[in-house]
């Protein structure tokens, strides 16, 4: 056995081999193309820290960020039949269903859970875009229907963040029935006299914005979400006009009074927190959690004054 060719030789290439960087660790902002360390971007919520570009999130970490010490409870989703319509394109509609729910780790493109923000109890539901665009099917309908249930019980308002493509096609005429039931449910809020509030994030289109998206009591966006029912490339080719920069963009809609508020992901939490304890008569929420100094007096030349502890 040579020592030299079966030990040395592999021992010196160990130390001198290039060393390989998992490609996860950096992530290309889309914007700006700055190439962005993973931790600094998911403490930013994976907003892009140069350009402030706002890159999609899971409803998960989501909502890890926006309730106290990120915990929050799942409300169960009554499940609706699985492929009702035998639906198939390419593929059979289960196939895409477990393929979206084994790349994303989730059951349905919504979730929905109960939390405290800001020492507010909520309601929250929230979808994911990248299972299968965000698409309203039965089970979404169902999540709605669900959270506003729960939210009744409890007295507690409802938030809830939007963003998917549409319908679900796979499911035909009963995806677009979701529509009239999910504005039904915002309507038990209504009775309730529980405030809605809606966050629209990139992109909100299709049945969507026809529906639940835009019957919130305050509408808010995150900046440069594309907001809209057809997307601006159909209205283009339709009406074969060139349309505004911008157009159907959050700012765009916010001057044109179809929203209240366009705030970034990074302070979102607590204009909730502001909106919702004045929507409910609270109190407003102290920065930090911590209870107003009390004032002490000091004794100044033998008169007392008052200064902040």
């Amino acid at each position: 056995m040579n020592w030299i060719t079966n030990y040395v030789r592999p021992t010196i290439n160990s130390l001198f081999s290039r060393r390989e960087v998992p490609e996860n660790l950096w992530k290309k902002c889309s914007e700006c193309g700055t190439m962005l360390f993973h931790r600094e971007l998911a403490e930013n919520l994976n907003v892009c820290t140069s350009c402030g570009h706002h890159m999609a999130i899971t409803p998960r970490a989501r909502f890890e960020a926006l309730f106290d010490n990120g915990a929050f409870a799942e409300v169960k989703v009554p499940e609706p039949i699985a492929d009702p319509l035998n639906f198939r394109d390419q593929k059979k509609y289960t196939e895409r269903l477990k393929a979206a729910q084994r790349s994303t780790a989730e059951k349905e493109a919504m979730l929905v859970a109960e939390g405290e923000i800001g020492k507010t109890p909520i309601v929250a539901a929230a979808q994911d875009f990248t299972f299968m665009g965000g698409s309203m099917g039965m089970y979404v309908g169902n999540a709605i229907i669900a959270a506003a249930e729960r939210a009744v019980e409890l007295k507690r308002p409802l938030v809830l963040f939007s963003a998917a493509g549409g319908a679900r096609m796979q499911e035909g005429i009963l995806s677009l029935m979701q529509m009239p039931r999910t504005t039904v449910a915002v309507e038990m809020l209504r009775e309730a006299g529980l405030p809605y509030i809606v966050v629209l994030t990139h992109p909100t289109t299709g049945g969507v914005t026809a529906s639940y998206a835009m019957l919130g009591d305050v509408q808010i966006a995150e900046p440069n979400a594309l907001i809209c029912f057809a997307g601006p490339r159909v209205i283009e080719q339709t009406i074969r006009e060139k349309l505004p920069e911008g157009f159907q963009r959050a700012e765009y809609l916010l001057d044109h009074g179809m929203l209240d508020r366009v705030t970034p992901r990074t302070e979102m939490r607590d204009e909730l927190i502001q909106i919702l304890r004045m929507l409910l008569g609270l109190e407003p929420a102290l920065k930090g959690d911590l209870p107003a100094p009390a004032p002490v007096e000091n004794e100044v030349d033998g008169k007392a004054a008052k200064s902040g502890a």
